[in-house]
């Protein structure tokens, strides 16, 4: 017995040192940005020695960034891209899954088998003819192509589909005994019983789309309509970088996901635990 409980504590050790290891390995990354956005740019890659903060610490980066770019419309587009594409994303994939979950119709397996086998086509295949079909439409240079291209997702159905596998179909049967229609049992029922996996699925889109580079660059090329991401490419120049401005960009544009991810890491949890109960 004294054994066990010895080797026991010793696992326990190994697991704690191996999860510390992880972590800073994880954080180690971001400290150096936020390093980074304080320093000028001759000390940003200074190892030897390494200074966290250094005595005259820039600090107008953070001020010159908004001057210096249209920082401010960048973030606007990019959130409004991004709530749209969250909420509609949320909407079309916890639809369609109610369907593909609850509902019985001809070749429902196959349609969601092969809707589903498109997550494993890489974006790079198919975004040519969609770049021309964008252009035919007249949509090329609007948010409002990214949005329809990013409106529905294979991946969301899928993860909305598996919570709902998790319902009693015993609950669907009543409300329709009740005279309740379809859509009223996916309102009244399956969305507040789904709030984890809505907000699981909330944070992967709007983690996704924020950080989008290559959608927004293919399709937008208006200073005023660009995101983000490509605002704080601008400071990368053919011979030489400002690092310590696009470092204090990217600690700005982080503020949002950080926000989102906090408000939502009780549901994430939850929501990736359940999703999976039953295939």
């Amino acid at each position: 017995m004294h054994s066990i409980s010895f080797n026991k504590k010793i696992n326990k050790i190994v697991i704690y040192i191996l999860l510390i290891l992880v972590v800073i390995i994880t954080v180690v990354p971001f400290v150096w940005m936020l390093s980074a956005s304080i320093k000028v740019d001759r000390e940003v890659f200074q190892m030897k020695p390494f200074v966290l903060i250094p005595d005259n610490a820039k600090w107008s980066n953070y001020i010159d960034i908004w001057s210096r770019i249209p920082l401010g419309t960048f973030i606007k587009n990019t959130i409004i891209l991004t709530v749209v594409v969250t909420l509609l994303q949320l909407f079309t994939s916890s639809f369609a899954a109610y369907a593909f979950a609850k509902m019985e119709f001809s070749g429902r397996k196959t349609l969601f088998l092969a809707y589903v086998s498109t997550i494993a086509m890489p974006w790079q295949v198919y975004m040519i003819p969609q770049f021309l079909m964008m252009r035919e439409m007249g949509l090329n240079d609007r948010l409002l192509a990214i949005v329809i291209l990013q409106a529905f997702s294979a991946f969301g159905v899928f993860l909305m589909r598996q919570f709902y596998m998790s319902v009693p179909d015993s609950l669907c049967e009543a409300g329709r005994i009740d005279g309740m229609s379809e859509y009223g049992i996916y309102a009244r029922i399956m969305l507040p019983l789904s709030k984890p996996s809505l907000a699981t699925l909330t944070i992967f889109t709007f983690v996704a789309t924020w950080n989008d580079y290559l959608g927004p660059t293919i399709y937008l090329k208006t200073e005023a309509k660009k995101t983000i991401q490509i605002g704080l490419q601008r400071f990368i120049g053919q011979y030489s970088s400002e690092y310590g401005l696009m470092m204090a960009g990217a600690v700005i544009s982080l503020v949002p996901v950080l926000i989102v991810f906090l408000a939502l890491q009780k549901h994430f949890v939850a929501g990736v635990a359940t999703s999976g109960i039953k295939g």
